[in-house]
């Protein structure tokens, strides 16, 4: 085999393996994220949970609720919530 032959044809293989590792990491990257802990890059406490699960679905209706609701009432919501849990939160850490 000519020497060019050879080296456009190692090109041509590290190229297709390389597309091969880029779709694995694509369906691989979608649901490790829930398993990574948040203080190494993982999902924070707070997101809101995956669409196409029931928790989704109900979810986005608890938010569209929220958003017909008038002003005043959702800031009254709000404050209710906050007394609620007891929001003392020692803030950023800096």
């Amino acid at each position: 085999m000519p020497k060019s032959f050879r080296s456009v044809l190692t090109l041509v293989a590290l190229a297709a393996g390389l597309c091969g590792c880029g779709t694995v990491n694509e369906k691989l990257s979608a649901g490790m994220g829930d398993y990574i802990p948040q203080w190494a890059g993982g999902l924070p406490a707070d997101a809101p949970p995956r669409p196409g699960t029931p928790q989704y679905e109900a979810y986005m209706k608890e938010r569209e609720r929220k958003r017909l609701l008038p002003a005043a009432d959702r800031e009254k919501e709000e404050q209710a919530q906050k007394g609620a849990t007891g929001s003392t939160s020692a803030g950023a850490v800096h």
